[in-house]
């Protein structure tokens, strides 16, 4: 399948890179950002990604752009850690990529039959680790936080009754198994959701995005540009919360009547749009899969980077050291 870096005409008009300025690209995946980073400007791009199946790609773009581009495999949680220079700007495009919900072996698609993996990196548990052993309640919590799916419980009562029978080892075993126990409704797969779900738990994909925001804020330069593309509305709320943050303003007041209320800290973000950009009907129509996105800008101001905190952690909510520990 053909792959569409989401957004690609609105993220380089954000990033607005001029003449050797250096970016990174904290998600490199098919390096389609990087690709056109490098087409637009003569600047320097450096990659980040988890997943070492990258490698082949990278290494294509470190010929083509001599002494333009590298990767790191690293994640991207972890850019203000390796060592890199003051930067212009970072963009990051969350979630799975098309090339990951491509490759069956990877176990991030029920559309494919392959291993119930959906690991980004290769090391720590599976999603087939995590539905053999967590038990009814910590799945149906993980299916209701990270995939506001209706029916979790009802999922996770018919997982514990199949794997009673034998392991659940395949990504269409899965989805069989769930759609066995909703049955099927509309035009969505009713495994959309719960697998989006198992995704974000065995890859701490929330975490792992608050962690990039604060390590952004450390190796931005003063009017570096932060562009942050999200796929669906928990990313989102936290880039969402995140900028307004850091930009001095806090939510509150009613849902109806919110007002805006300032902190003490310097602002370390200024924010040119507080509105999210999405695609245009046309890149929706050429590409199913940007139709969720969200592109949200800020630019460095010159404040010291705040002291990041941890994000608030759910005590309802299973964690992946915790399945570690048991496997």
């Amino acid at each position: 399948m053909k792959h569409y870096p989401v957004m690609l005409p609105e993220v380089l008009t954000a990033l607005a890179m001029q003449d050797g300025e250096v970016c990174v690209d904290g998600t490199f995946g098919n390096g389609g950002y990087s690709e056109a980073i490098l087409n637009a400007a003569v600047c320097n791009v450096i990659g980040l990604d988890r997943d070492p199946n990258v490698a082949p790609r990278a290494e294509s773009l470190t010929t083509k752009y001599e002494g333009r581009f590298r990767l790191i495999e690293t994640p991207f949680s972890k850019m203000d850690q390796i060592d890199l220079p003051p930067v212009d700007a970072v963009v990051l495009d969350i979630g799975v990529s098309s090339m990951q919900l491509d490759q069956a072996e990877r176990g991030f698609s029920f559309m494919r039959e392959g291993p119930l993996d959906m690991r980004m990196g290769q090391t720590g548990p599976t999603a087939a680790d995590a539905v053999a052993h967590l038990s009814v309640e910590e799945l149906t919590r993980i299916f209701q936080t990270y995939g506001e799916e209706k029916r979790a419980r009802h999922i996770a009562n018919h997982i514990q009754t199949a794997r009673e029978a034998g392991a659940i080892a395949t990504t269409t075993q899965l989805a069989d198994i769930i759609e066995g126990a909703i049955g099927r409704r509309g035009k969505t797969h009713p495994a959309t959701r719960a697998f989006q779900a198992l995704r974000i738990f065995i890859n701490d994909e929330l975490g792992e995005l608050y962690r990039a925001l604060c390590a952004a804020e450390n190796i931005l330069k003063p009017g570096g540009r932060l562009v942050v593309v999200t796929f669906h509305s928990l990313e989102d709320r936290i880039v969402k919360q995140f900028f307004r943050e850091r930009s001095g303003e806090i939510e509150g007041g009613s849902r109806y009547a919110p007002e805006i209320i300032r902190t003490g800290s310097a602002p370390t973000f200024d924010l040119p749009k507080r509105s999210v950009t999405k695609p245009s009907k046309t890149e929706i129509a050429d590409n199913a899969r940007s139709r969720s996105a969200k592109l949200r800008l800020a630019v460095r101001t010159d404040a010291a980077p705040m002291e990041a905190s941890d994000m608030a952690a759910n005590d309802r909510l299973p964690t992946l050291a915790g399945l570690e520990a048991r496997l």
